[in-house]
């Protein structure tokens, strides 16, 4: 039993995982699963109890049980103590005080990542202000490698997604070309297929591979295809870069998705069998976003951001190159508006990073959320300060596969020249040697003769 008093009132909270729903910001999954506080001084009050939690105790008193799910047994069994201890005396409301202090710098947060929990972080991220997830986020310094160096300092990567409803090779060939005329593509060259047939996905790998192999262009492709029939994909020796998959932070959710820990190690192993990337051996692309488990009744009565965090513990695991938050792609059932699509993308931008996850970002909302684009400008904004290591880059900004609004590669552009931002090193240097870019990072005028122009007509054909 945890319990406060304010306002001479007496709160109690029966259990760590009710207090942790309570302290949440407000949200609306969290109100359509029946979990959040009932008033904002019931929110306060959950947060000074929450505050005098020791960290140790989310060690010993699990939200999920340990019996039931694979999520929680990776996060117990795979804990660091030697990791831990720096911080292990802290309460959650100490920790809060230690990671905005100088003591807590980048080289001290990459020491004790191991050693926080998913549940320790998003303990503590409810304590935050919005300034305070920016500040501590921005400590946080997390580099994989495939073929090219993300998550430097100073830097800011992009997906090129050029999906196409009908998975027309044409209308790809002319997003890709879209894309790597303004600069984007340096984290990954990323289709989301509409069609799940074997042939068809082994088609889009060829031509990913074919263009990258092509013009030597140093970034990685990915069909974000099933992890299954990426695996059969490999079978058959089709050109795999990064294996992908939807994750979500209990057992019974990712069983929705077809997954378990098992298959996806079964996936890495595959991947890194391959020897494909030049720089590093990070295979693996996942994606996450708030509600998941709920959208699958699979919470076990934790809040949703909680459950987002777990999912990290399972990213972790695996090394991978890229991570990414697609934090207002569920709906408005899960985030209603704005306001709390920007709250939840710097809660998982701060909780991955602390874990030491390459974190990305899907700057996004649907079109029945009570949300626009001033909003994902503001997210974006805050998040590329907070050290963001990726974001999406659509035609335009609207998907007109999935269906939704994102960031586009004039975001990007934004962006880089607001803060300074540079490409992956690998990617600028290309940029450079294509005559895309100049040696300061600024788009050229684009010939109509260009090779990429010519060469990706071809494609299309």
């Amino acid at each position: 039993m945890y319990q406060a008093t304010l306002s001479r009132r007496s709160y109690r909270f029966s259990d760590l995982r009710q207090l942790m729903a309570k302290a949440s910001p407000a949200r609306s999954g969290d109100y359509l699963a029946e979990v959040a506080a009932d008033s904002a001084e019931e929110r306060m009050a959950a947060r000074i109890a929450l505050a005098e939690v020791p960290l140790k105790t989310f060690l010993q008193q699990l939200l999920v049980p340990y019996e039931q799910d694979e999520v929680t047994r990776l996060i117990i069994d795979s804990h660091d103590a030697l990791a831990f201890a720096p911080i292990s005396h802290l309460t959650v409301g100490d920790f809060r005080d230690w990671l905005l202090s100088e003591q807590a710098d980048s080289a001290m947060l990459a020491r004790v990542a191991a050693g926080i929990t998913p549940e320790m972080a998003a303990a503590v991220s409810k304590l935050m202000r919005n300034q305070d997830l920016i500040l501590v986020a921005k400590k946080c310094r997390v580099v994989t490698r495939f073929r090219n160096t993300l998550g430097l300092p100073g830097r800011l990567s992009v997906r090129l997604q050029p999906n196409h409803p009908t998975d027309s090779l044409q209308g790809i060939a002319a997003s890709m070309l879209d894309g790597l005329l303004y600069g984007s593509g340096d984290a990954v060259v990323g289709i989301n297929p509409a069609s799940d047939s074997l042939p068809l996905l082994e088609k889009l790998n060829y031509m990913l591979d074919d263009v990258i192999q092509r013009f030597a262009i140093p970034t990685q492709s990915c069909v974000l295809t099933h992890v299954t029939n990426t695996l059969r994909l490999m079978e058959r020796g089709a050109p795999v870069d990064l294996v992908f998959q939807s994750i979500a932070g209990t057992e019974a959710a990712n069983r929705g998705f077809g997954i378990n820990l098992a298959l996806l190690a079964e996936a890495q192993q595959a991947a890194l069998s391959l020897n494909r990337g030049t720089l590093g051996n990070n295979v693996m692309y996942f994606e996450t976003g708030q509600g998941s488990c709920l959208s699958s009744n699979a919470h076990h009565g934790v809040d949703q951001q909680t459950c987002e965090a777990r999912a990290y513990a399972v990213a972790r695991h695996f090394s991978p190159l890229l991570i990414n938050t697609v934090v207002g792609f569920i709906g408005p059932e899960y985030l209603y508006d704005g306001k709390q699509i920007i709250r939840a993308g710097l809660e998982d931008h701060f909780c991955g990073k602390l874990l030491g996850l390459p974190l990305g970002c899907d700057v996004c909302y649907t079109n029945h959320a009570e949300a626009d684009q001033d909003d994902m400008d503001t997210l974006l904004t805050l998040l590329a300060t907070a050290g963001l290591t990726f974001l999406i880059g659509v035609p335009g900004a609207d998907d007109i596969m999935l269906n939704y609004q994102s960031t586009s590669f004039h975001d990007a552009l934004y962006i880089r020249e607001l803060l300074g931002l540079k490409h992956a090193p690998e990617f600028a240097d290309w940029l450079i040697k294509m005559h895309i870019t100049d040696e300061r990072g600024q788009l050229r005028d684009t010939a109509a003769n260009h090779p990429l122009l010519l060469a990706l007509q071809g494609e299309g054909r």
